[in-house]
């Protein structure tokens, strides 16, 4: 019961964008297409597997991630942004050192 539930709901969330997609006349280009397959690979879809058992319910399930990931990059709100820092003491070379101290 409860995947019933599941697969209803990821079946409506994708059928609004389709829905919003088909009343857009305009043809897709190649690039967005390559685009939107690249969306795809990055959250764990593969097309290039054979004879894929699950094919409906992976690539709807690789839909509903890259819909959430838009969603929260369009909500404003989520968590920290990615960065990097470096912990430790900087790097200083022993002759700016020797020369600091050198000159009683």
């Amino acid at each position: 019961m409860k995947s019933l539930i599941q697969a209803v709901v990821v079946a409506a969330a994708l059928a609004v964008p389709v829905a919003v997609f088909a009343q857009s006349n305009q043809p897709v280009t190649r690039a967005q297409v390559r685009a939107e397959l690249v969306k795809l690979e990055k959250v764990g879809y593969n097309p290039a597997r054979g004879s894929d058992p699950f094919y409906p319910a992976d690539i709807q399930g690789a839909e509903a991630k890259v819909a959430a990931q838009q969603a929260k990059a369009n909500s404003g709100y989520g968590g920290a942004a990615s960065s990097s820092s470096d912990a430790g003491r900087a790097a200083v070379s022993s002759e700016s050192v020797d020369t600091i101290y050198s000159h009683q």
